[in-house]
C-alpha cells in the first residue's frame, strides 16, 4: 500500500524507462546503439516515444565502437545491451571509451528484481545466482555505476549518471530491471535541465596559476604550445584556440591531437611525436624553452615508442583536474579557466614561427617515377583532397601514423584510438560517426582502415545501409597486419588474413541499386583520377574503394614505434 500512497504523491508521474530516454535526448543524443535482448526489449518501446532514434547493430561491439565514434561527434552516446551476453560483449568497446575519455551511457537490461532477489537459475547468468558481478566488471571502466534496483531512487540515479559521463568524459553504466521500466518517477524532473557545467576554479588559487604561468611565459625566449587528446575530450578547444590564436606561438599537435588545432593557422607548426616527427618539427618542438601542453596523453603509440624529448623543467601542463607547472602542481585548477585567464592577459608575443607545415609529396617519391601507391604519397596527397569539417577515421596500423603527414584544412574531426588500439575500431567508429554528422549536416565522413582490421567488424557495412548513411570507406588491401609484422612474425602466416572480395561486401550486404558506389585504385595516377571524378566526390551514395599497397609498405612514424615496441616486448 505503501507504493500506491508514494506513486500517488508524484505530480507528474512518468514511467522509469520514459524518464531515462528523455534525459538523454535533453542532452543531445538523437539516436541510440545496441541490440535487442529479452530482458530490455520493454525498454526499447520508449526509444521512439521519446524522440529517439533505435539504430540496431550487428553485434554489441561493434555497437560499442559506433557509440564511441558517435560521442566524438555529438559530444555524447548511448548504447542499450542485454545482461551478461549483451553487456560482456561490448566491454571491450567500453574499456577503450573509458581508456581515451569518450562519454557513453551504456544501458542494460537486467532480469527482473524478484529474480535478482531470489537468485533463480535464469538463462545468461553464470548459474550461480550472482546477478551483480557483471556490474562489477563495469565499474573498472566507468565513472559512475547507477542499478536502478529502487523507483524512488532511479530518477536521482539517472541525473547523476548521465552528469558524469559528461563532465568526466567517460561512460557510465546503468542497469534497467525488466520489472523498473514502467515503474514511475518524479516527471516534473524532466522540466530542470541537467547542470552540466564544469565546477569553476577556486578564484584565489587558479589567479595564482596563472601568474605563474605569465612569469615563465613572459620570460622565455622560444616558447611552444604542443595541444593533444585531452583538450578535445575535456572540451577545452575553444580556450585553447583562443590562446593559440592570440599568443601567435608556434602549435603543435601530438598525434591522438590530431584535428585538434585549425591547421590553416600560420603559426601551426605539424605533428610532434619525438623521433617520430620530421626534422623541422622535432627540432623547433625540443629546443623550445618552454612547451605550454595542453591535455597531453603520453603513451606509447603517442609518442612514437616513448621517444619524447622534453623535459619536465620546461614544460607547463594543463589538464582536466590540474595544472602543472615544471615539478610544481596544482590539484584541482582545471585548464579551461586558467587558459582563458592567461589569453586575456597575454596579447601577442614576439616568437620566431615554426616549420610550415606542408602536405608536399617527399622529392624522392616523385622523383622515383613508381606508379604504385605508397604510404609516404598517399598521405601528403590526402591533404589535399580533404574538405573543410570532414570527419577523418583512421584505424590502428598504417592509417593512424600515415595521417600524421596529412595537412588538415579549417575543421577537420579527426578520429582515432591510439591508446586503447582495438583493432576494428574504426569500420563501427565510422557508423557512429556518419550517423552523428548526417544529424549534424556534416557532408563527409572518410574511413581509413587496413583489409585486417575492416574484417574484424565489417558487418557495420550493413548498419550503415540500413541506416542511408554515405561515407566514404578506404579499404587498404596490403595483405595482412602490417603493423604486427613490423613488431614481431614478418612473413609469418599469423600475420596474413584471406584475401577478400571487398568492393563486393555492400551488395552482400543489400545495398539498393545506387545506395553503393564500389572502386578499385593500384596506382599513384588511379587515385589522382578517383580524387578528381566528379562521380565519386559529389555522389551522395556509400563509396567503397579498395586502396591496394605493398605488404611490406608502412609509414615511417610506425617503423619507429613498431621498432621500440618490439624491444619493449623482448625485456
Amino acid at each position: 500500500m505503501a507504493l500506491d500512497i508514494r506513486t500517488q504523491a508524484l505530480k507528474k508521474p512518468v514511467d522509469v524507462a520514459e524518464y531515462l530516454f528523455t534525459r538523454l535526448r535533453q542532452v543531445g543524443i538523437e539516436s541510440i546503439h545496441g541490440l535487442p535482448g529479452d530482458y530490455n526489449l520493454a525498454a526499447l518501446d520508449y526509444i521512439p516515444k521519446a524522440g529517439l532514434r533505435w539504430v540496431g547493430n550487428c553485434n554489441e561491439l561493434n555497437a560499442g565502437y559506433a557509440a564511441d565514434g558517435y560521442a566524438r561527434v555529438k559530444g555524447i552516446s548511448a548504447i542499450v545491451t542485454t545482461f551478461g551476453v549483451g553487456e560482456l560483449s561490448c566491454v571491450n568497446a567500453m574499456a577503450g571509451a573509458y581508456s581515451e575519455y569518450v562519454p557513453i551511457v551504456h544501458i542494460v537490461g537486467y532480469p527482473s528484481t524478484a529474480a535478482q532477489k531470489d537468485g533463480i537459475l535464469l538463462h545468461h547468468t553464470l548459474g550461480n545466482g550472482d546477478y551483480n558481478v557483471f556490474s562489477n566488471i563495469s565499474k573498472g571502466i566507468s565513472c559512475a555505476t547507477s542499478l536502478l534496483n529502487d523507483p524512488f531512487e532511479a530518477a536521482t540515479l539517472i541525473d547523476h549518471a548521465i552528469q558524469e559521463c559528461w563532465v568526466k568524459s567517460r561512460p557510465v553504466y546503468i542497469s534497467l530491471p525488466s520489472d523498473m521500466v514502467q515503474k514511475k518517477v518524479e516527471g516534473a524532473r524532466l522540466d530542470t535541465p541537467l547542470h552540466l557545467e564544469f565546477a569553476a576554479n577556486e578564484t584565489e588559487k587558479e589567479d595564482y596559476v596563472v601568474d605563474v604561468v605569465l612569469k615563465y611565459l613572459q620570460a622565455a625566449k622560444n616558447p611552444i604550445i604542443l595541444v593533444d587528446a585531452c583538450a578535445i575530450r575535456h572540451r577545452a578547444l575553444k580556450e585553447t584556440h583562443d590562446l593559440i590564436v592570440t599568443s601567435g606561438l608556434p602549435t603543435f599537435v601530438a598525434p591522438m591531437g590530431k584535428g585538434a588545432v585549425d591547421e590553416s593557422l600560420p603559426n601551426y607548426g605539424g605533428v610532434y611525436a619525438g623521433d617520430g616527427s620530421n626534422t623541422g618539427v622535432r627540432e623547433r618542438v625540443e629546443s623550445s624553452d618552454l612547451v605550454l601542453s595542453i591535455g597531453a596523453i603520453k603513451s606509447d603509440f603517442n609518442t612514437a615508442g616513448f621517444t619524447y624529448h622534453i623535459s619536465q623543467l620546461n614544460t607547463i601542463d594543463f589538464h582536466s583536474s590540474y595544472t602543472r607547472v615544471r615539478y610544481s602542481e596544482y590539484p584541482g585548477v582545471r585548464m579551461n579557466g586558467v587558459l582563458a585567464k592567461v589569453t586575456a592577459k597575454l596579447g601577442k608575443l614576439s616568437i620566431e614561427k615554426g616549420p610550415t607545415p606542408t602536405n608536399e609529396i617527399p622529392e624522392e617519391e616523385i622523383l622515383s617515377g613508381e606508379p604504385t601507391i605508397t604510404q609516404a604519397w598517399f598521405w601528403p596527397r590526402l591533404g589535399q583532397w580533404l574538405k573543410p569539417k570532414d570527419i577523418v577515421i583512421t584505424e590502428t596500423g598504417t592509417a593512424n601514423f600515415g595521417i600524421w603527414e596529412t595537412r588538415f584544412p579549417e575543421g577537420v574531426n579527426a578520429i582515432s584510438q591510439v591508446l586503447w588500439g582495438s583493432i576494428g575500431y574504426a569500420t563501427g567508429s565510422c557508423q557512429g560517426a556518419a550517423l552523428a554528422a548526417k544529424e549534424l549536416g556534416i557532408e563527409r565522413t572518410i574511413l581509413f582502415t587496413g583489409d585486417g582490421s575492416f574484417q574484424l567488424t565489417a558487418q557495420e557495412v550493413s548498419t550503415m545501409l540500413r541506416n542511408n548513411l554515405n561515407p566514404i570507406i578506404f579499404v587498404i588491401c596490403n595483405g595482412g597486419y602490417t603493423i604486427e609484422r613490423y613488431i614481431h612474425g614478418w612473413t609469418d602466416a599469423y600475420n596474413d588474413v584471406q584475401e577478400w572480395d571487398y568492393k563486393s561486401l555492400p551488395k552482400a550486404f543489400g545495398a539498393k541499386p545506387g545506395q553503393a558506389q564500389t572502386y578499385r585504385v593500384e596506382t599513384k595516377q588511379e587515385v589522382e583520377m578517383l580524387f578528381l571524378d566528379k562521380n565519386f566526390v559529389e555522389s551522395k551514395a556509400l563509396r567503397f574503394v579498395e586502396l591496394v599497397m605493398s605488404w611490406d609498405d608502412a609509414p615511417k612514424a610506425l617503423k619507429l614505434t613498431a621498432e621500440a615496441a618490439a624491444k619493449r616486448n623482448a625485456e
